[in-house]
């Protein structure tokens, strides 16, 4: 059985004019490693992807059945006994030597020949450098293999798109238990919201959405946003954790939870009536969501989507990127970006660059426009997570986007 994507990676490595991937990790959470593991957890290891191939080298023998799964998904293991794992260790040898004895076997064992070698993953900075060194000393030439990785990467396996779609599921479960903790708040004295008889925080909306994820066996290694008013404007503001939500204003509620790969969704809500420029905004931002969404296929850049919703913005007055960089308040990112190992990766929506040509089937994107004004002390966005079909897209996050949370 071959590696899922040994075609691509040989066209990666031909583009590059490298003989070879080297992929330096300290454990399976690098994103660059997992998707040589078939969901194997592993600590220390190294992958050498060459000519069709892909080999993979741990550190452990306790780690054999971890490492069998990245053997069913078509990729060679090389065992610690192979290069001699016990003896070096007996020998007190260092991490360095160690991991130099792994990839030298690695490199013999695919068959690589001395020449420029794309280094991917992400590894302690000492170890970096001492096998960039032990690699020139042997006649090969280290390059970066940021890129390459991110482009090998991007267009989802049918399996990583079900591993996003059970993070997703999970999510789109997380939101309806916030929508009802909210709906079910009593309004207070200066507005402030509470259930029972407990104020409701913003740690407290986490702690609801965290208790979802942890039941389902997600983590939140990047954490959660749940921000209000003035802290919803500023785009990244996760919240203030004591902080009491009010009636009457925004809550930006930005979930990104990780299984084996990471999801991500966005809702704004209000408990109550929310002022006539909240609600506006809100009005706007699901339009310029529904024709996004819309226009979601492969052939379509995602530069073209954000600037439609640019135009659209710009039209009912507010500052948009494309003439405004650096402006704090109107539509100040991107409309959306790829999701996958990391929560951030290709396709890009920017107009140039690495990832920035158009959808292919098999991409996962977000689509989240926004409106944010500080001044007034609030922000809107809204937020899907989609897989792009071969004749349009399917939506991975179905939610209400009502800002009133009891409509949901």
């Amino acid at each position: 059985m071959a590696w899922t994507r040994n075609e691509l990676l040989g066209d990666l490595l031909a583009a590059e004019n490298a003989e070879a991937l080297l992929v330096l990790a300290g454990s399976s959470r690098d994103p660059d490693l997992a998707p040589f593991l078939g969901g194997g957890r592993l600590g220390d290891a190294c992958v050498v992807g060459h000519g069709g191939g892909a080999w993979l080298v741990y550190f452990t023998s306790m780690e054999r059945e971890e490492a069998a799964r990245a053997e069913a998904g078509g990729v060679e293991l090389i065992h610690p006994a192979d290069f001699g794992m016990e003896t070096l260790r007996r020998e007190g040898k260092t991490l360095e030597e160690i991991f130099a004895a792994a990839v030298r076997a690695a490199l013999d064992r695919a068959g690589v020949v001395p020449g420029r070698v794309a280094l991917a993953g992400r590894p302690a900075a000492g170890l970096a450098v001492a096998m960039a060194g032990r690699l020139e000393e042997g006649g090969w030439k280290p390059v970066s293999g940021r890129g390459l990785m991110l482009a090998l990467r991007r267009t989802k396996t049918k399996g990583e798109t079900e591993g996003i779609a059970s993070a997703a599921r999970a999510t789109v479960e997380a939101f309806e238990s916030v929508a009802r903790m909210l709906a079910d708040s009593s309004v207070r004295e200066r507005g402030e919201l509470w259930l029972g008889e407990e104020r409701v925080t913003v740690a407290r909306v986490k702690a609801f959405a965290a208790q979802v994820f942890a039941a389902h066996g997600l983590e939140q290694p990047e954490s959660s946003i749940v921000a209000p008013a003035e802290e919803g404007a500023t785009g990244h503001s996760t919240g203030t954790p004591e902080r009491g939500l009010r009636a009457g204003g925004s809550i930006v509620v930005d979930l990104f939870p990780r299984g084996l790969l990471f999801a991500d969704c966005t809702r704004t809500f209000c408990v109550g009536e929310p002022p006539e420029e909240l609600a506006r905004a809100h009005g706007l931002v699901l339009e310029a969501l529904e024709t996004s969404l819309e226009a979601v296929r492969p052939g379509v850049r995602g530069w073209t989507l954000h600037e439609r919703v640019c135009r659209l913005f710009e039209h009912e007055g507010f500052e948009v990127p494309d003439k405004n960089p650096g402006a704090q308040s109107g539509y100040f990112h991107l409309l959306g970006h790829g999701v996958g190992y990391e929560l951030h990766e290709l396709p890009s929506f920017r107009e140039t660059g690495p990832g920035t040509e158009a959808f292919r089937a098999g991409d996962v994107v977000t689509i989240e426009p926004g409106l944010y004004d500080p001044e007034a002390g609030w922000g809107v966005r809204l937020e899907d997570l989609v897989v792009v079909t071969e004749d349009g897209m399917r939506n991975l996050t179905p939610l209400p986007y009502d800002l009133d949370p009891r409509a949901w």
